[in-house]
Formats: structure tokens, C-alpha cells, sequence
């Protein structure tokens, strides 16, 4: 059953992954790499690599058995040009893919947060999957309000949790009934 669950996780994180990439399709360069006039710093680019990121530390962390999501590189071409970011999403998929057959419970030791010393909290790799998904849809929802501003029309379900969803979709259900 737990590798059940990770294959899904994986699948889930994947998806949000394909999502980013087709919007990243749907705009130019300079879009993707300034702030709307009055959201400054807010850009797709950075909350892009951001995102990316955190992956890559993940993936990174896995044959170690420990994941410090402070090591990020915050390469700039990322959030600078549509095609770098391009390339790390796909890079990252074909990883994560490859992650489908670890066990939900595998432990990782997961260093906190801005630690002044090394210190590392046990997980595993399914709530660490779970914690990218969320993270990513947190990051999403910055993403739609940038582009929004910048004055692109984005899916109103982009950046939103799918429990989100389920409980609009269900009171739609309701308020027609």
C-alpha cells in the first residue's frame, strides 16, 4: 500500500510540474521575469525557481537520507528565462519519476528551517512529498496573482488546493440542488 501511496504523490507533484510548464508556454520572457507595476518583488520567475528548487534539494537529499532545503542554488537563469526554467521542470519530472518506487515511509532526516546549528528533524519521503505539493500550490496562488497583474488571464483553479476545489465544487453541488 505505501508504495501505492508514493507512486500517487509523486504523481501529484509531477502534475503541478506539467502545470507550470504548459504556463510557462503562455507567456514571454519579460513577463516571466519582472514584477507587475505595484507587486514588486513579486515575479513568475522567482517563485518558479524557488519552487524548483526545493525539489532539487529534495531529489538531492535522497541518496544521503537527508534533505536540507536551505542548500538551494537560487540560479538565477531560472527566474530569469522562460527556456532555463523550462529544462529544470523537465529535469525535475524524469527525477521524480524515477522516486516512484521508494517506500512512502522511507526515513529522510530533513534539516530545519534557518537552523543557526545542523540541526534535522525525522520524516519521510511521503510527507516530504506532501510538503512539495503544498508548497508548490502556495507558490502557484503567487504565481496567478503576479500574472493577473501583469494583466494575463489565468484558470482560476491554477494555485489552488485540490481540497479547495472539492469543497467549492461540492457547495456548487448544493446551492443547485
Amino acid at each position: 500500500m505505501a508504495r501505492e501511496t508514493c507512486k500517487e504523490l509523486v504523481q501529484v507533484n509531477i502534475g503541478w510540474l506539467r502545470q507550470a510548464l504548459a504556463l510557462v508556454g503562455q507567456m514571454d520572457d519579460e513577463t516571466f521575469s519582472t514584477s507587475p507595476p505595484g507587486l514588486a518583488p513579486h515575479r513568475v520567475g522567482s517563485h518558479l525557481r524557488h519552487v524548483l528548487e526545493f525539489y532539487q534539494c529534495f531529489l538531492d537529499g535522497l541518496a544521503s537520507s537527508r534533505v536540507d532545503y536551505d542548500a538551494r542554488k537560487r540560479d538565477e537563469s531560472i527566474e530569469r528565462r522562460r527556456q532555463s526554467a523550462t529544462t529544470g521542470i523537465r529535469s525535475i519530472v524524469s527525477r521524480l519519476e524515477e522516486v516512484s518506487s521508494f517506500e512512502e515511509d522511507w526515513e529522510l532526516d530533513v534539516r530545519m528551517e534557518d537552523a543557526n546549528e545542523d540541526v534535522y528533524l525525522t520524516s519521510s519521503v511521503g510527507r516530504e512529498l506532501q510538503a512539495l505539493s503544498s508548497h508548490t500550490i502556495h507558490h502557484f496562488a503567487l504565481i496567478a496573482i503576479t500574472l493577473r497583474v501583469h494583466g494575463l488571464e489565468v484558470d482560476p483553479d491554477f494555485g489552488m488546493s485540490p481540497s479547495t476545489l472539492r469543497y467549492q465544487a461540492a457547495r456548487l453541488v448544493l446551492t443547485h440542488a
